[in-house]
């Protein structure tokens, strides 16, 4: 954890609200850009990542600086994604065309294999929720496989196995061929 981001979590916890918006400044795109890759709605996500910041600032007494402050707050986003999708199951989830592809063009994907934007948005909608979390937190928040597997409380060698399977069945679904074991090892 960046020194910068120490002092601000020891300013949070002494309820420095000033500390807290400089907290959720730095973390608030990366949030926003994973709930919304859950969720596939703008208003969930924002609706999710308020509800995390509100977890954050309630909580922050039980962070344990120790740990990854990322992983601690990433698995509270995850959580309260998760939470958000078991409420919605029911109700069908609107996928817009053009705001998927604007999301994905600003993340840190390749783009260039990604020619077909109907194949993209199709392939995304095929994975499991599992599938999709782990690449999110991968590929847009850049957390390391050790992060992952904290943040989702698994064992890193199922991370890297279902980050395996995901990708696996994204140039599957986009029509390219499996994954040589051999490569991806």
């Amino acid at each position: 954890m960046l020194d910068a981001e120490k002092s601000l979590i020891k300013k949070v916890k002494k309820g420095n609200q000033r500390a807290f918006r400089k907290l959720y400044e730095l973390h608030a795109g990366y949030a926003l850009r994973t709930a919304y890759g859950m969720t596939k709605n703008h208003e969930a996500a924002s609706d999710i990542v308020q509800e995390t910041f509100l977890k954050v600032f309630r909580f922050i007494d039980q962070y344990d600086p120790n740990r990854s402050f990322k992983a601690w707050f990433y698995q509270i986003l995850i959580n309260t994604g998760r939470s958000y999708l078991r409420k919605q199951s029911k109700e069908p989830f609107a996928v817009e065309s053009e705001e998927i592809i604007d999301y994905l063009h600003h993340q840190h994907a390749e783009e260039n294999m990604l020619e077909n934007h109907e194949q993209l948005e199709d392939a995304l909608d095929q994975l499991s929720e599992t599938y999709r979390t782990i690449l999110l937190l991968k590929y847009v928040n850049e957390c390391t496989e050790k992060e992952i597997a904290e943040i989702l409380e698994l064992n890193i060698n199922t991370v890297k196995s279902r980050l395996y399977r995901a990708r696996n069945q994204m140039k599957k679904w986009l029509g390219g061929a499996e994954l040589d074991q051999e490569k991806s090892r």
